[in-house]
């Protein structure tokens, strides 16, 4: 373990090194710069994560991520940016097989951030940093102090006269600070007190090993328990049971009588869904025909919504049967294969889901959440496969939470090495001789997708949508007014930024909008 004056020099080195390289800036070069003294501090901090499997595949997944934010620079990119940081920190302090307790350590290392770091402060060089001597004077100025505060807000907005000159007494002490430290204001202070907590968070441990202590104790596979009847029958499940079959939940023929229980109610479940699937089959699969009168929204959205409820309930339910000694039942067998059956019924209808969404796509081009749907699909498909394991192999629900948050973690690290706002743009635009092209979602899209959209510039003559240019005098542009509006805005907002904020999505459009496009006075709304 790496001393407390080490551990808190680096946080405070972090602090100052995220005040400098992010002070009105945007994620890009600065954001591999941080990440470079974030990992090697890690690492040296605790080297046995480099021997660790799942450190080295979140450090790899990071890695991804960080170049992904330097390439696409998108939202995606940065939250996978974040999350796998935070997983990566984590699994290196501590013990862990689960992303879950993981992420509850990395909580709890933010939640007692501040108290830990003035832990490390008072431990420096063996003296105590005592701060209970000063608690006593601070509580009696507190009142004090929370009344003034109150009286004076309210005299600032009583009188005008004493406003502006606590104003003026405001700017002269913040100008009296600029000439000392050219840099300092009061948001760089608060900024940097920010660099603080999120430097002190990942860099420093806390002392409890809660969440890991947990995530230890925990199975993969399943056991059988031998149940205390006496304890059992003063449960609430118990009490719930016997509030349905009565006598049937008691006694040594209990779990025969849960086995009829979940034989019956999958041989029901697996007739209806075989109903399901066949009209599916007959009215999506094969008589799908597109005509104005469907409203695909409601077809796609609210229908697949429900369907994929039915097959996280269906989840539920196969849980809640296979949780505990009815897998290891000798005549389980017709059971444990209506599951299956369930199972595959269940992945059928994800497929006719599928489907449902590609005639929305085909017919109305892409979005967020249709894009979003196929996502969900594959997890809900990766869970499918899960509970298959979990029943076959007789593994707890732990393994099967444990699993699905890793392939969440892997899809999340794939989905961000594409650029979504530009292939939407680049789809919906190619296919806009056959898809009704929305506008206004178009010119939402993130920046890189301007040069496609300045490209396409015709395409928006026919939309009568306005947006509101200014908010003084009401004033609209249409939708090529707008598009000039956001080519103006993006050169503007680079003027401000330095090489730390370079990132090649910027760098594409400001190379494709140079030769067209020269930068404008705001006050210009000629167009």
């Amino acid at each position: 373990m790496k001393s407390d004056s080490l551990k808190t020099t680096l946080v405070i080195t972090g602090a100052m090194l995220f005040n400098i390289i992010f002070w009105r800036e945007k994620l890009g070069v600065n954001t591999v710069l941080f990440d470079v003294f974030i990992i090697a501090s890690v690492f040296y901090l605790y080297p046995s994560a480099i021997k660790n499997d799942s450190c080295k595949g979140l450090a790899f997944g990071h890695l991804i991520t960080a170049a992904m934010v330097l390439l696409h620079n998108t939202m995606l990119s940065r939250i996978g940016f974040s999350i796998t940081l935070l997983l990566f920190v984590s699994f290196s302090q501590y013990i862990h097989r689960s992303v879950w307790y993981a992420g509850g350590s990395a909580i709890l290392n933010y939640v007692l951030a501040i108290p830990n770091l003035f832990r490390h402060l008072k431990s420096i060089n063996g003296r105590n940093f005592n701060l209970s001597g000063l608690s006593r004077p601070l509580r009696m100025l507190l009142i004090p102090f929370v009344l003034l505060t109150v009286f004076f807000v309210i005299y600032a907005f009583a009188n005008t006269i004493f406003s502006n000159i606590a104003s003026d007494v405001a700017s002269a002490v913040q100008d009296w600070f600029a000439n000392i430290f050219h840099w300092f204001s009061i948001s760089r202070f608060f900024f940097f007190l920010l660099g603080i907590i999120i430097t002190a968070g990942i860099i420093l441990k806390v002392k409890s090993n809660y969440f890991s202590a947990v995530d230890i104790r925990q199975k993969d596979d399943l056991l059988r328990k031998k149940h205390n009847f006496k304890k059992w029958r003063e449960s609430s499940y118990s009490d719930l049971l016997s509030a349905i079959i009565g006598k049937a939940s008691t006694g040594m023929l209990a779990i025969k009588n849960e086995f009829r229980i979940g034989f019956t109610s999958l041989l029901l479940l697996n007739i209806l869904l075989l109903f399901i699937n066949f009209l599916d089959i007959k009215y999506v699969w094969l008589g799908f025909t597109f005509s104005e009168d469907v409203r695909l929204s409601a077809y796609v959205h609210q229908g697949a919504g429900l369907l994929i409820f039915s097959i996280i309930l269906a989840m539920l339910v196969l849980l809640f049967f296979f949780r505990g000694n009815l897998n290891f039942y000798q005549g389980n067998k017709s059971l444990r294969y209506g599951a299956y059956l369930w199972i595959f019924q269940n992945l059928f209808l994800v497929v006719s889901v599928f489907i449902r969404d590609y005639y929305y796509i085909s017919h109305f081009g892409l979005a967020y959440k249709r894009l979003g749907l196929l996502f969900f699909l594959v997890m809900v498909i990766i869970g499918l496969l899960t509970v298959f394991a979990k029943i076959h192999f007789k593994k707890t629900a732990y393994y099967l939470l444990r699993i699905n948050a890793w392939a969440a973690i892997f899809l999340m690290v794939a989905a961000s090495t594409v650029h979504w706002d530009y292939n939407i743009a680049k789809y919906n635009l190619e296919k806009k001789s056959s898809i009704p092209l929305d506008v206004p979602f178009l010119l939402s899209l993130s920046d890189k997708a301007l040069p496609l959209i300045e490209k396409n510039k015709d395409a928006l003559k026919e939309d009568r949508h306005q947006w509101l240019y200014d908010v003084h005098t009401y004033t609209g542009i249409n939708a090529i007014g707008f598009l000039e509006y956001r080519k103006n805005k993006f050169f503007i907002e680079q003027q401000h930024y330095s090489w730390l904020s370079w990132n090649a999505a910027d760098a594409y459009v400001n190379r494709q909008l140079k030769t067209k496009h020269k930068v404008s006075s705001t006050n210009n709304s000629s167009y």
